[in-house]
């Protein structure tokens, strides 16, 4: 047995685009960046970003274009694909590599990424409760008993 399978944690690099099938079924295209961090032979930090292209279909298609936007996290799963075409204007033979994805999960939504709903950064929550000054949840101050777990 042979295994295709491509696992991807990264940030949209555009806006989702979704197309019809002459079927009828939907497809939507996105790319997204992944980097790694590693230090060279002197020791020097280096950063290298590396781009993939997505394509999702059915039902998936539709949430990925309606949710998802450029700068959005995102996790894949999928298999890698290789399409061939001929190109029309030189005749030449072209490529393209594509993770078609099996799964899509949307990741946490940054201050700025996303449809609203929080303060942002520099302004304070508008609710009388105290601020957290971004330190994370604010967790209750009373000592936790474990043996008041129901679990």
């Amino acid at each position: 047995m042979y295994i295709n399978k491509a696992i991807l944690f990264g940030n949209l690099t555009r806006d989702p685009e979704v197309r019809a099938l002459p079927s009828g079924l939907n497809v939507c295209s996105f790319s997204i960046a992944t980097n790694r961090v590693y230090r060279d032979r002197d020791g020097k930090k280096q950063e290298q970003a590396d781009f993939h292209n997505i394509v999702v279909f059915g039902k998936q298609a539709d949430t990925v274009a309606q949710y998802m936007k450029k700068g959005s996290t995102v996790y894949i799963e999928g298999r890698i694909q290789t399409r061939s075409w001929d190109d029309k204007a030189s005749g030449e033979k072209k490529y393209r590599t594509e993770i078609v994805a099996e799964r899509v999960q949307f990741g946490p939504r940054s201050a700025g990424a996303g449809g609203g709903g929080g303060a942002k950064r520099d302004e304070q929550p508008e609710s009388d409760a105290p601020a957290s000054n971004g330190a994370g949840i604010d967790y209750p101050k009373d000592d936790i008993n474990p043996d008041d777990i129901p679990f």
